[in-house]
C-alpha cells in the first residue's frame, strides 16, 4: 500500500507549484512563465521521483530541503517580479500550506485510516485542489492587489512564515515522521492548530493593509475631483469677469468702428485678444488639460514657486480623463515636495511633446536633499515621510491604461516623473500647441 502513499507525495508536490503559481507575479508573460515552470518543475521531480525509488522516502524526507525547496525557490526567485520579503513570502506561504496539508492529513490517516494510507491519498486528492479553488476565488485577486500596493512591511510576516516553515518540516520529519512518534503527536498537532491562528492574523493584518490602500485610493480620487471643481470654478469667475469687461470693450469698439478707424480696431482687438489669453491661462489648446494646468500654476504662484512649462498638446481628441489624472496627481505630489523648501528652491518644470504615436509627459521638480529614489522603486506613501507617495501609484494605473509606462527617480536634488502613454488618436505632425 505504500504506493498509495508515493502517489499522495507526488500530488501534493504538484500542488504545491500550483499554489505558488497562483500567487506570485511573474517578470515573464503568462505562456513562458508556464512552460518554464513545466519544464523547470518537470525536471525537479523527476530527479526527486528518481532518488524515491532509490533511497526511500524517510530519506527522501529529510533531504526534500535540500532536493525541492531550495532548487525550486532558486528558480522560482529568478522569475519573480516581486523580490526579497514579498517573495519570500509567497513562497513559504505556499510550502507551508501545503505540509501542513500533509502532516494533517498523515495524522487523519494514523488515527482513523488504520495507517493504510487509502484515506491518505483520498483526503490529499479532495483537500489540494479545494485549498486552491478557496484561494482563487477569495483570495488570490486581493494577495496579487496587495502586491502591486504595498511597498514596505513584508519582512515581519517572511520571517514568521519561514520560522513556521522550518518548525513544521521538523516537528514532522524530525528524527523520522510523525507517524512513527505517537508520543509526539499531541505537540505536533498543537504547532497545526497554531498555525491556523498564526495565519489568520496574517492574513487579516494584509487585508487591513489592503483596505488602507484603497482608502487611500479613494480619498485620492476625492482630492483629484476637489482640485478639478475648483478649477473649473476659478474659469467660471474668469469667464464672468470677461463678461463683465466685454462690455466696455465693446463700446470701446463700437466707437472706433464707428469712426472708421479700422487699424486702431484690430489693434485693440489683438489687445483683448492677449488680455484673455492673461486671464484665461492658455498653456494647451486642450481645454480639459488646460484647466488642471490653470489650476495648478495658480497653485505654484501661491507658493511663490519658479513654474515652468512647455506643452504640445493640441485641441484635437485625448484621453483626457487618464492624462488629466497622470497631471494632476503629478503636479500634486510636486506642490507637497516644495512646500517644505526655501522660497528660492521651489521650482517645478512640466513638459509634454508627441513622439510618434506617444505621449512624453515629465514633471520634474526641487525636492530634500536627502531624499533618494532610485529608477523602477516607488516611494511609500507616507505623508510625513516622503515628497512623494500615493499618488505615484494612481500615476502608474493610469498609465497602463493607456498602454504606457512611468518611471520616477531623483538626480541633482531634483524629483523626476517620466510618463509615457498612447495617444494613437494623437497628431504626431507637429502639433499646433502653445508653449509657455
Amino acid at each position: 500500500m505504500t504506493i498509495l502513499r508515493d502517489i499522495s507525495i507526488y500530488w501534493a508536490m504538484i500542488h504545491v507549484y500550483f499554489l505558488f503559481i497562483m500567487l506570485f507575479r511573474s517578470r515573464y508573460t503568462r505562456k513562458k512563465t508556464i512552460w518554464a515552470a513545466v519544464i523547470g518543475m518537470g525536471i525537479l521531480m523527476g530527479i526527486n521521483g528518481a532518488l524515491l525509488a532509490v533511497i526511500g522516502i524517510d530519506m527522501l524526507s529529510k533531504l526534500f530541503l535540500f532536493t525541492c525547496s531550495i532548487p525550486s525557490f532558486i528558480f522560482f526567485y529568478v522569475m519573480s517580479a516581486d523580490k526579497r520579503f514579498r517573495f519570500l513570502l509567497t513562497f513559504c506561504l505556499a510550502d507551508t500550506t501545503c505540509l501542513w496539508i500533509m502532516a494533517a492529513t498523515s495524522l487523519l490517516d494514523y488515527f482513523l485510516g488504520g495507517g493504510q494510507y487509502v484515506l491518505l491519498l483520498v483526503s490529499r486528492l479532495i483537500f489540494y485542489p479545494l485549498l486552491e479553488y478557496l484561494i482563487w476565488r477569495y483570495l488570490r485577486k486581493p494577495y496579487l492587489e496587495l502586491q502591486e500596493a504595498v511597498e514596505k512591511g513584508w519582512g515581519v510576516f517572511a520571517g514568521m512564515t519561514m520560522l513556521y516553515y522550518i518548525l513544521l518540516v521538523v516537528a514532522v520529519q524530525f528524527p523520522n515522521n510523525i507517524i512513527e512518534r505517537p508520543e509526539d503527536m499531541f505537540l505536533c498537532i498543537l504547532i497545526l492548530v497554531l498555525m491556523v491562528f498564526n495565519y489568520a492574523t496574517i492574513f487579516i493584518s494584509l487585508y487591513q493593509q489592503l483596505l488602507l490602500y484603497r482608502r487611500q485610493q479613494c480619498e485620492r480620487l476625492l482630492q483629484e475631483q476637489k482640485n478639478t471643481l475648483e478649477a473649473q470654478l476659478e474659469n467660471q469667475q474668469r469667464i464672468r469677469k470677461m463678461k463683465h469687461d466685454m462690455k466696455g470693450h465693446t463700446v470701446t469698439l463700437s466707437g472706433l468702428l464707428a469712426a472708421g478707424k479700422i487699424k486702431e480696431a484690430l489693434a485693440y482687438l489683438k489687445g483683448v485678444e492677449t488680455e484673455m489669453d492673461a486671464v484665461l491661462g492658455q498653456y494647451c489648446a486642450n481645454p480639459y488639460l488646460n484647466a488642471v494646468l490653470v489650476h495648478y500654476s495658480a497653485k505654484f504662484e501661491e507658493l511663490q514657486a519658479q513654474c515652468q512649462m512647455d506643452i504640445q498638446a493640441d485641441a484635437q481628441e485625448l484621453p483626457y480623463m487618464e492624462l488629466c489624472q497622470i497631471v494632476s496627481n503629478g503636479l500634486e505630489n510636486a506642490c507637497d515636495a516644495i512646500k517644505g523648501l526655501e522660497t528660492d528652491k521651489r521650482q517645478v518644470f512640466v513638459q509634454m511633446k508627441y513622439t510618434r504615436n506617444h505621449l512624453m509627459i515629465r514633471m520634474k521638480n526641487r525636492c530634500r536633499d536627502d531624499l533618494s529614489v532610485e529608477k523602477g522603486t516607488l516611494p511609500a506613501s507616507e505623508k510625513a515621510g516622503f515628497d512623494h507617495g500615493f499618488g505615484l501609484a494612481t500615476v502608474r494605473e493610469a498609465a497602463k491604461r493607456l498602454d504606457g509606462d512611468m518611471l520616477c527617480y531623483t538626480e541633482e536634488g531634483s524629483f523626476v516623473l517620466d510618463v509615457i502613454v498612447s495617444c494613437r488618436s494623437a497628431a504626431v505632425d507637429g502639433p499646433e500647441g502653445r508653449s509657455q
